[in-house]
């Protein structure tokens, strides 16, 4: 019986596939093709679609870290008290220190280190000492060159124990030790002399216009001499070394006296009492002062010169 063929279609019989060898892939790589779908548009159940997950989820990252109040509320706390510390340290040594101040004397230039210079080595031409003030305000050394400063003694004092080390060495006496006996030798030297001068002006109650860095100050200015001394100790042997010491602390006592007077002011009590005897001490003090400069040059000078 012969079957209608409409609706259907002949066939040809497909040929085997060869087996799998062992370098076919077994499985297609999926990775980088996109989520299946659905009929209705939506990617199927079990696609992830919030990518692999950390194993440490809920820890202890940086952007959980910063996104925990308390952890806020401890950096904030932790930073108040470190502002606090702060400004409790700068009031503290505000109280001993005053950083303006100090910035005042170490307010030169070139020109009034130069003038300043040649008034420590000839003071005999100066003329002119007064200290020059601006609304009850003294000026600052780069404005009056009669201004005490701490630029030239701190120069002077690092100078001179470089020139020690120096002069040491060409004696082949140098030591790591012996340099630092010379340089703490020298700043006990000026803290002494410093305590002395305002110990003696408290004991006999004579008011005066110097402050702590002031007395340093003056009391720093020895070492330029002592620069020069040693130099010439060293150029010209004992005999330039002596010359040097006489012309330098002559120099150096002329140019105290004349500057203390300026600063240091007799002060009467009450009933009017003592007026005559106060400028008596305070010619006393400037002298005791201006002598005791050649003494200390000559103790810390002597054995670098030999």
């Amino acid at each position: 019986m012969d079957l209608p063929q409409q609706g259907y279609r002949a066939t040809k019989p497909r040929a085997r596939a060869p087996p799998p060898t062992a370098d076919s892939v077994l499985f297609d790589d999926t990775s980088s093709a996109a989520p299946a779908m659905n009929s209705q548009g939506y990617y199927t159940p079990g696609y992830n679609m919030a990518g692999p997950q950390n194993d440490m989820q809920g820890g202890a990252g940086p952007n959980n870290m910063f996104a925990d109040p308390m952890a806020n509320a401890a950096m904030m706390y932790g930073s108040s008290l470190a502002n606090t510390g702060k400004d409790m340290v700068n009031k503290e040594i505000s109280k001993f220190m005053s950083v303006n101040k100090l910035k005042y004397f170490f307010a030169v230039d070139t020109r009034y280190v130069l003038k300043k210079l040649m008034i420590l080595m000839f003071p005999y031409t100066h003329q002119d000492w007064e200290v020059r003030y601006h609304r009850d305000t003294p000026l600052p050394p780069r404005q009056d060159v009669n201004a005490p400063d701490l630029y030239i003694p701190t120069m002077a004092f690092i100078t001179y124990i470089l020139l020690a080390g120096m002069a040491l060495g060409i004696q082949k006496r140098f030591s790591p030790e012996v340099l630092g006996l010379c340089a703490s030798t020298a700043l006990v030297w000026v803290i002494i002399e410093v305590l002395v001068m305002l110990l003696s002006l408290y004991l006999l109650t004579v008011h005066s216009d110097l402050s702590t860095f002031d007395l340093i100050a003056y009391s720093g200015y020895k070492y330029v001499g002592m620069i020069f001394t040693v130099l010439c100790g060293l150029l010209f042997g004992s005999d330039g070394y002596y010359v040097a010491l006489a012309w330098c602390s002559c120099a150096l006592m002329f140019f105290l006296v004349r500057s203390l007077k300026m600063k240091i002011i007799p002060s009467t009590d009450s009933m009017g009492t003592g007026s005559s005897a106060k400028p008596q001490f305070r010619l006393y003090i400037t002298v005791v002062i201006a002598v005791f400069q050649p003494i200390i040059i000559y103790w810390l000078t002597s054995h670098l010169v030999r």
